[in-house]
């Protein structure tokens, strides 16, 4: 007896020397003790055998996430600063983050001095659709791939906190370019946002690292992904809640101004108004979301703005388009920011998480071209015979089967359990 109580102490040490003094319980591992069965036979009068097996060694964490300190902050800034200058899900992200960078910013910067100088439609389908959208697409995933592995418990808070960045760029940008159109013209009033976008995206090109680096660059799919029936229906949720998100984004401004509610420059001033709110929206739920778990603020987040774009149907004056376009950016902002935190969630494998959510957002991509022109052929071509109450019904169907996805989704993972972080 005095030998097993010998070995199990040795056991013991070995776990508590594998685990560290300070491991926290995600990584502390049990390694069962050894001898057991030679023990048994010892108390029976038997010896224990001398070339017993020893323990397999202990895999370790495949990397420790630091959850804080200045250089996963200076991702966030990063993060928000790219989001400031892009909305684009093209690509995806492996070993390459530097060239990811360096040739994003550069086609967007590029782009915009070569839109200023346009005369012809094609030049603008080059300048602005391929090398602004391509340059965007490129620095998009960057943006929020890396901020999983430098935060685990405040992910949602980082996330939302560099989602904030589009909102920003979406308030700064067009006033800047509204009010120096008609004192400099379009070509100069292109370039200075041209220049403001160079300064601010030195910010990410020096201080953005990335930790984890795969051996080898990943394939653009992984394949595995289409056999997560979860990953799934989330990216089949996304694809129907932005389809509807981006009928409100492209037409709240427009529906004020021809029915004569809103002024041209109210008017003009919806879509900045929408976004202010939208940077709250992205950054305290987020917040929130760390405490009770991304999935279950996404479906109610989605089940509110459809009840907004269906509210839109009896707006009636210049207060209620600005109200609903307030409440509308906010809650929006809960359906934009968490997405990526959902997915993080849901990629086991951390390594994959450049590449599945390159996947999500590109395939996530056709919403742009079902919410906008879609619902643009469901508005109508004939500007005295507009169809806004189809056009609002057709939003709001979209983001509602989206809002019920997610709230199948988190069922299908909780086992419909109210009280639980997920």
């Amino acid at each position: 007896m005095t030998q097993v109580r010998r070995e199990t102490s040795t056991e013991e040490k070995l776990g508590r020397d594998q685990n560290g003094p300070t491991g926290d319980a995600d990584n502390q591992v049990t390694v069962p003790p050894i001898g057991i069965s030679g023990d048994l036979e010892q108390s029976s009068g038997q010896e224990p055998p001398n070339d017993a097996t020893p323990p397999a060694p202990v895999k370790p964490p495949m990397f420790e996430v630091p959850d804080g300190g200045l250089v996963a902050w200076l991702q966030v800034a990063g993060g928000f600063s790219l989001f400031f200058n892009t909305w684009g899900n093209l690509n995806t992200f492996g070993r390459y983050l530097r060239t990811l960078l360096a040739v994003g910013s550069f086609l967007i910067i590029f782009g915009y001095m070569m839109l200023s100088i346009c005369k012809a439609y094609w030049e603008v389908v080059l300048a602005q659709g391929f090398c602004i959208g391509i340059g965007g697409g490129l620095l998009f995933i960057p943006a929020i791939a890396l901020l999983p592995t430098y935060f685990r418990r405040r992910l949602g808070l980082a996330v939302g906190l560099a989602a904030a960045g589009s909102s920003m760029g979406g308030i700064i940008y067009p006033i800047v370019f509204y009010r120096l159109i008609d004192r400099i013209g379009f070509g100069w009033s292109t370039r200075v946002i041209g220049f403001i976008t160079l300064a601010t995206l030195l910010v990410p090109n020096l201080v953005m690292r990335q930790r984890i680096r795969p051996p080898k660059a990943r394939a653009l799919i992984d394949t595995t992904a289409f056999r997560d029936r979860p990953y799934l229906l989330f990216v089949f949720g996304a694809i129907t809640g932005f389809t509807g998100l981006y009928v409100m984004l492209f037409y709240i401004s427009f529906y004020g101004e021809v029915h004569g509610y809103t002024n041209r420059s109210l008017s003009f001033y919806v879509i900045p108004i929408l976004n202010a709110a939208s940077v709250f929206g992205r950054t305290v739920p987020n917040a929130i979301s760390d405490k009770t778990g991304p999935f279950n603020l996404i479906g109610p987040g989605a089940l509110v703005c459809s009840i907004l774009i269906f509210c839109t149907l009896a707006v009636k004056s210049a207060a209620g388009v600005v109200v609903v376009a307030a409440f509308f950016g906010f809650f929006s902002g809960v359906f934009i920011a968490l997405p990526p935190v959902c997915l993080a969630a849901l990629t086991k494998d951390k390594s994959k998480i450049g590449t599945r959510l390159g996947m999500a957002f590109g395939i996530t991509s056709s919403s742009a071209l079902l919410g906008g022109p879609g619902s643009g052929a469901v508005l109508g071509a004939d500007a005295t015979d507009l169809h806004w109450t189809r056009t609002w019904v057709f939003g709001g169907v979209f983001t509602i089967f989206s809002g019920c996805l997610f709230i199948l989704l988190r069922g299908w993972i909780t086992g419909w359990k109210l009280m639980v972080k997920v």
